[in-house]
């Protein structure tokens, strides 16, 4: 069953465009990532989704519903947390839940939900009292109040750390786990390949690739890389190795990419010139290489 269905979705501001002939598919039950670089229509395009902000062009299916015709009974039936969400800093916990559940058609008990998110404790605390996890949590847990058929997450895991990002992505494939379909935004690679069950990447307001994880990686050309310290050394002559891409060297560090049996070149050249590094590493494709593959790596403005 699909519950978002999108084709030809354009919105520019002025003469910039943001989201340019988007089209995708999500499937109830799934994990749906969007992935990109910052400013490459990511968020747009999820608000569109939402009935947040108007198309310029293009058709949009949500739950069966049109997001600007049908806004409010739309938004009865999805959760959100946004990319820039707050609180009044002395809204406390319970009052936040409270506030919520009050404008929707009635979901999980708040007892019940605290529980759920791990914020009894919490109840009468102050949002600005609150650690970037614990506010995650809360959002986490207003965006559920009303039990949502559909949930938005975007970027919501960015500033968190790594031990309270990981407890975050517990979360999400928990509310997978209970019934809902979750579309997940996020830059981080790591994140996406974890927790989505596919993923489209976006790139200048377009989607370039969309497919499961193993997919895009497998079918991607990303190459291989080999890294080894080897300080003070010309390692340049490894370029000449059959089946090397490129070399590349930070400080002490070296990488080289490439396809092919690279490990075993890569080794068997340095071995004949006397060298064997202690921290030989080899590096097989990952979401990352092919999301770099094929959004590009140099900076932009």
């Amino acid at each position: 069953m699909t519950v978002i269905e999108v084709a030809g979705l354009h919105r520019s501001y002025g003469d910039q465009v943001a989201v340019e002939d988007v089209g995708l598919e999500v499937r109830a039950g799934e994990i749906f990532g969007l992935l990109g670089p910052n400013g490459a229509g990511k968020t747009t395009t999820v608000e569109c989704l939402q009935g947040l902000r108007r198309r310029d062009r293009g058709q949009v299916r949500v739950l069966g519903l049109d997001p600007e015709r049908d806004g409010d009974r739309l938004r009865r039936r999805i959760g959100a947390q946004l990319q820039s969400s707050a609180l009044p800093d002395r809204l406390r916990v319970g009052e936040a839940l409270w506030l919520f559940a009050r404008d929707g058609d009635g979901g999980a008990p708040l007892d019940q939900l605290g529980r759920r998110w791990g914020l009894e404790r919490l109840w009468r605390r102050p949002f600005a009292k609150l650690s970037g996890g614990e506010q995650q949590r809360l959002f986490i847990a207003l965006a559920l109040v009303n039990r949502p058929e559909l949930v938005f997450f975007d970027e919501l895991t960015t500033g968190l750390d790594p031990q309270a990002r990981r407890a975050t992505w517990d979360l999400v494939c928990r509310v997978r786990d209970d019934g809902a379909t979750v579309v997940l935004v996020t830059h981080f690679m790591e994140e996406a390949e974890l927790l989505c069950d596919r993923v489209a990447i976006v790139d200048q307001g377009r989607v370039v690739a969309t497919g499961t994880p193993s997919e895009l990686i497998g079918r991607g050309d990303a190459g291989q890389r080999v890294s080894f310290t080897w300080p003070g050394a010309d390692a340049a002559w490894l370029s000449q190795l059959e089946g090397v891409e490129r070399v590349t060297r930070r400080a002490d560090a070296v990488e080289v990419a490439g396809g092919g049996p690279l490990a075993v070149r890569v080794a068997a050249a340095l071995a004949g010139r006397g060298v064997a590094p202690a921290d030989f590493r080899t590096h097989h494709p990952d979401l990352e290489d092919v999301f770099l593959a094929l959004t590009g790596r140099d900076l932009r403005a």
